[in-house]
């Protein structure tokens, strides 16, 4: 592998690196209280558009973790970034809890179901079918389909739950509009969040526990990436994939000393 360049910043998933099922992954405390500590600037990720940074905060806090609010970059905020940078003051019809549509508010956005410019569609408990009929109405004449990420599932204490992709595949059966999907793993939010930090992808690294999402967009996004194997890629899959991680490790306590 090429020589890169030391690592400056990092970008870390969160369900399945630094907790499981509401539980702190052993090393995890270490790593971030090591980040804190190097004065390096960090980012904890989250395809979950649910809740907002301040909530995230207030969880992880409550598990031992202290990450900082400015330090949490979710699903919601890429997409958010995204659509004030494609059509600022716009307005949406939104399928989705606080952490959407905070981050939509504060970007100047109306929420509405009049003539939006866009349906953007987002993680909730709630999927309403009164809800997805609108979606697909105001689709159909004309509003742009957004979706905060693509992930099919979600994890629970019960089993796997529907997640958003598989509700946006439902609303795309009955309009034949496939949706611009913000979150991991399109590169976008890698980058918006390496821009929030003002670092850059050559000096920054990505750690994840799926190859699908989070290794995937690390590497399109030009970054060093870590699997770990705390979460949902195990071991004997990673050759299945076309690409491959820049290092596999058991987990994010193996890396606290590479901080």
């Amino acid at each position: 592998m090429a020589d890169r360049k030391p690592i400056e910043s990092w970008l870390t998933d969160m369900d399945g690196v630094l907790i499981h099922e509401g539980v702190p992954i052993p090393g995890a405390d270490a790593f971030i209280k090591k980040l804190r500590e190097s004065g390096k600037p960090f980012l904890v990720l989250t395809n979950n558009s649910i809740y907002t940074p301040r909530d995230l905060h207030a969880r992880l806090r409550r598990m031992g973790l202290e990450v900082p609010v400015e330090s949490i970059w979710t699903s919601a905020l890429a997409t958010a970034k995204f659509l004030d940078d494609q059509r600022p003051g716009g307005s949406a019809y939104v399928i989705g809890e606080a952490g959407l549509t905070t981050a939509l508010h504060d970007i100047g956005y109306i929420l509405t179901d009049h003539d939006p410019d866009y349906v953007v569609l987002g993680e909730t408990r709630t999927y309403s079918f009164e809800a997805m009929t609108k979606a697909v109405r105001l689709i159909n004449a004309g509003a742009r389909f957004i979706c905060t990420n693509p992930d099919e599932t979600g994890p629970s204490t019960e089993g796997p739950l529907p997640a958003t992709g598989a509700v946006a595949a439902l609303i795309t059966k009955a309009t034949g509009k496939q949706p611009y999907f913000a979150g991991k793993p399109n590169p976008l939010m890698m980058r918006t969040g390496l821009n929030a930090i003002g670092a850059h992808s050559e000096s920054s690294a990505m750690i994840g526990d799926r190859m699908d999402t989070d290794v995937l967009a690390g590497i399109e996004a030009g970054m060093q990436t870590f699997l770990v194997l705390t979460g949902l890629t195990r071991p004997e899959q990673v050759e299945d994939f076309p690409y491959r991680p820049s290092k596999v490790v058991d987990s994010i306590a193996d890396l606290v000393d590479r901080v």
